[in-house]
């Protein structure tokens, strides 16, 4: 009789822990959302409805890999279970896994016959299938695709007399002309294309010619700063510049991947850092991001919003130009600057890297794969991402990194982090990350990384978010992700 007991306040003590995890996930804290349905779960190993919960923070803080483990879970536990099956359609249409989230979804609509929602899910997907059929069909083996840079004379577009933005005079790109194009974003103007096409073509030429990794050199006494993701948040990228100066030699920055998608400022965001990257190389570094790719930017909002805001030929020039980016830094020899974090095996060198071919679009493993998308994890060893890409690597693995390199720390971007970065493996990594109060609704803080030379001791400084235009994030999204939001 005790156990049946036990076994009673087991379970409603489970219940009582998911009624506070739900408070918590209403209250956007996430992450103790998951922490209170893993104790829900301790108690009561056989609820599917706290597996699919835990699944839809886990989407909330895009980690879609775990998601789906969990998703799949509640689907074992309980076939029948309609929402099992709708959040792990939702996590693979979130990586862009259409064909796996039709079936989710059409299981969906066999469980609920009369929900109309399940009915557009099931519509909209087979529409997404059919359109990456159409395209795989039509696509130019990479053999013989031309370069679409090569076929476009910014030079012999006209620009109409009425036209009242910035300006750009002959072939250099000046300060002034960045400061007016700036303003002008600011004011939801847009640049003329022929601008635009100068400024990416020119990016362009010297991101090709540069190394996949890249060393910089900063003098003693001088002092360089790190940012990381920026998603599009325009108004927060010029209150980093109001904070800590533009970009000039004196003050030159690195921007480590992920500047557009999710936010809807993404094209004034790209623009505004290339064109600094024009006027003076060595004021901007940067990096490519995972969200740096076609399937990425097809999905979170910037093949769409480049569609609305410039033409469809910037789309595949931007992808073209993402290829180009560098994937990682080296600041002194000392730090090392990447997106997302390290390898599935060790002793990697950074030799190894410099030799990376990078022209295309990221693989879904290897080394470059790993670069973009890998996260560190609290234990050590290495664990299966929790993002369904790249892996999560622990302390050891870092401090195996650093060593094998004679380098002293590494810095990474890639994770949303409440106060904008966080310090882990014992001191030897530290996560950056700068769009404040990401998409609108996570409330966190945004961080920049100072260094200042000889000691490359971090400084880092964090800010909130500032107002912007009210154009929600994602606003140029897939129609379909728009739906989970």
């Amino acid at each position: 009789m005790p156990n049946m007991e036990t076994e009673n306040s087991s379970v409603s003590r489970a219940e009582e822990l998911k009624a506070l995890a739900n408070e918590a996930f209403r209250a956007k804290k996430y992450s103790q959302a998951i922490d209170l349905y893993s104790q829900a779960i301790e108690l009561n190993s056989q609820n599917a409805v706290y597996y699919a919960n835990r699944a839809f923070a886990h989407t909330k803080l895009e980690e879609y890999g775990s998601a789906i483990q969990d998703a799949s879970k509640a689907i074992e536990i309980d076939p029948r279970y309609p929402k099992g099956y709708y959040r792990r359609g939702a996590a693979y249409l979130a990586m862009g896994k259409f064909k796996e989230a039709l079936k989710d979804f059409q299981q969906v609509k066999k469980l609920s016959p009369n929900d109309p929602d399940a009915a557009q899910k099931v519509k909209e997907c087979e529409k997404a299938v059919k359109k990456l059929k159409f395209e795989e069909a039509i696509a130019v083996p990479e053999s013989e695709r031309h370069s679409v840079a090569d076929s476009i004379d910014y030079q012999s577009i006209e620009v109409e007399p009425q036209y009242s933005g910035a300006r750009i005079e002959g072939d250099v790109i000046t300060l002034d002309f960045v400061k007016k194009m700036m303003d002008d974003f600011k004011n939801q103007k847009c640049l003329h294309k022929r601008y635009a096409f100068q400024i990416v073509l020119q990016t362009r030429e010297m991101l090709r010619a540069l190394p996949s990794l890249v060393d910089i050199d900063i003098p003693d006494g001088k002092h360089f700063t790190v940012c990381g993701d920026v998603h599009g948040q325009f108004y927060d990228l010029l209150n980093i510049f109001e904070l800590n100066g533009l970009p000039s030699e004196e003050n030159p920055y690195l921007f480590n991947g992920d500047f557009v998608d999710r936010g809807s400022f993404s094209v004034e965001v790209i623009l505004t850092l290339f064109a600094f990257k024009c006027m003076c190389p060595s004021a901007i570094y940067l990096s490519r991001g995972n969200h740096e790719s076609k399937s990425m930017n097809k999905i979170y909002g910037f093949e769409g919003e480049v569609r609305s805001k410039l033409s469809e030929t910037f789309v595949e020039l931007f992808a073209e130009v993402f290829c180009c980016l560098p994937l990682a830094h080296v600041l002194n020899q000392k730090v090392f600057v990447v997106h997302g974090g390290l390898f599935s095996v060790d002793g990697v060198k950074l030799s190894d890297i410099k030799t990376i071919d990078r022209f295309c679009e990221p693989p879904e493993e290897g080394l470059m794969c790993e670069l973009l998308w890998s996260d560190p994890q609290p234990l050590p060893g290495r664990g299966p991402s929790k993002r369904g890409v790249g892996l999560s690597f622990g302390a050891d693995v870092t401090k195996r990194f650093l060593q094998d390199n004679s380098l002293d720390l590494v810095v990474r971007s890639h994770e949303v982090k409440d106060e904008g970065y966080e310090i882990e493996h014992d001191g030897k990594l530290i996560t950056v990350f700068s769009a404040p109060n990401y998409c609108d609704q996570m409330g966190n803080k945004g961080a920049f990384i100072r260094f200042e030379a000889p000691t490359l001791k971090p400084n880092v400084v964090t800010f909130a978010a500032v107002p912007h235009p009210d154009v929600k994030p994602m606003a140029y999204a897939n129609n379909f992700l728009r739906m989970f939001q």
